[in-house]
């Protein structure tokens, strides 16, 4: 054990203890000069440095993170409530690893009461679902939930989620939602979640499309108010009406890009000839094309227009042959119509739109198939370099 020392003064900044030499926080510290001593890092006093100690090798907090959480537990000197609260958080089924992080995320859960606070909330996200590495998982990578109070935050704002969740009666939505956005806790019940939703429901959104936003997007509800309405204004300009089913599938595509991205993207389809008010109007058709990359983007209007000779007006009508994988769906199908056409093997060649929409059992019945004695050319035509792809003998059972 570390020797006692009375407690430290400017002038042993110049010979630390042998706890604090070891870590280049504490010399670059001590080798500081005296004008230093203005700093609100204060040095911790020896009567806690085996406490500081064990954070630091037990958790691998940082020594400034050690040196902050003991800043108010001065006279700290045993290790048996960190130590506990790492014996409960691994009978919870946590990792080493997990508990580690869970600490390093909130630093205070060491010496947080296991009896007074953190089983009663950990009871509480068990019962709504929370359990086995599912609680695992969560914890470690959300323990700042467990900083927050039970009866004032984590109750009130299940209530509310479960409210707009009404038809969910076993809560199976509520692990999803947390695990996707833990975030939506630990805000004040009163001043953000229920007044966001309370907005959207003056908006047009109606209670069986709030669950929907919940699941898919949950941290569009904690979001400032003001920058909620700049979403809904600009869902609006691009032409999606609030009292249109599509209008909140357009807010949750708007509301995961920022107005940069949004803006190249319209610069890019229109580009190709697409008029910025056709490129509204594929938008409002297929609202997640707007969450599709810049690079998938380019990939398949250059593919579609330039080779595939589809035109302006069909891109326009189903811009959702832009979404679609290039190389697992889209040149499989080219490739094959392209035997069709140049073998003139059918009088009337499908448009290639119009095939994506097929399963590839489907596409392969009606294509490939239906043609035996070109069923080899049509199969390699299919299967390009793909990986994993059919057999010809598997195509023709």
């Amino acid at each position: 054990m570390y020797a006692m020392t009375p407690p430290f003064s400017v002038s042993s900044r110049l010979n630390p203890p042998p706890f604090l030499r070891i870590h280049p926080f504490f010399s670059s510290f001590f080798s500081s000069s005296s004008s230093s001593s203005s700093s609100h890092t204060q040095p911790p006093s020896d009567s806690n440095g085996i406490v500081l100690q064990y954070l630091i090798d037990t958790f691998q907090l940082s020594p400034a993170s050690a040196v902050s959480i003991m800043a108010n537990r001065r006279g700290l000197k045993s290790t048996e409530k960190p130590r506990s609260v790492y014996k409960y958080l691994s009978e919870l089924g946590l990792s080493d690893t997990q508990i580690k992080s869970a600490i390093r995320n909130t630093p205070q859960l060491a010496f947080t009461s296991i009896e007074k606070t953190l089983k009663p909330k950990i009871e509480f996200f068990q019962n709504l679902g929370l359990v086995g590495s599912h609680l695992s998982k969560f914890i470690s990578k959300n323990s700042k939930v467990l900083s927050c109070s039970l009866e004032k935050t984590l109750m009130p704002n299940i209530e509310i989620l479960k409210n707009v969740l009404a038809k969910d009666k076993c809560n199976a939505g509520l692990p999803t939602v947390l695990r996707r956005c833990s975030g939506i806790l630990m805000r004040s019940p009163d001043k953000v979640l229920s007044v966001n939703i309370s907005y959207l429901r003056s908006c047009g959104v109606v209670d069986y499309q709030l669950p929907m936003l919940l699941k898919r997007q949950p941290a569009l509800l904690i979001t400032r108010e003001s920058r909620l309405k700049d979403f809904v204004s600009m869902a609006i300009k691009a032409g999606f009406s609030i009292n249109s089913r599509m209008f909140i599938h357009g807010l949750l595509s708007i509301s995961s890009i920022s107005n940069a991205t949004f803006k190249k993207k319209v610069e890019l389809i229109c580009s190709f000839g697409i008029t910025e008010k056709e490129c509204m109007r594929m938008f409002n058709s297929a609202p997640v094309l707007m969450r599709t990359s810049i690079d998938k983007l380019e990939v398949g209007l250059e593919f579609f227009m330039n080779e595939a000779k589809v035109s302006k007006s069909e891109i326009v009508r189903k811009p959702s042959c832009l979404m679609h994988a290039m190389h697992e769906r889209v040149l499989p199908r080219y490739r094959v119509l392209e035997v069709l056409k140049s073998k003139r093997l059918t009088k009337k060649l499908p448009k290639l739109i119009n095939s994506l929409w097929k399963s590839d059992e489907d596409f392969l019945d009606i294509y490939v198939r239906r043609f035996p004695d070109n069923m080899d050319d049509l199969f390699e035509a299919f299967r390009g370099n793909s990986v994993g792809a059919l057999q010809p003998e598997e195509l023709a059972t």
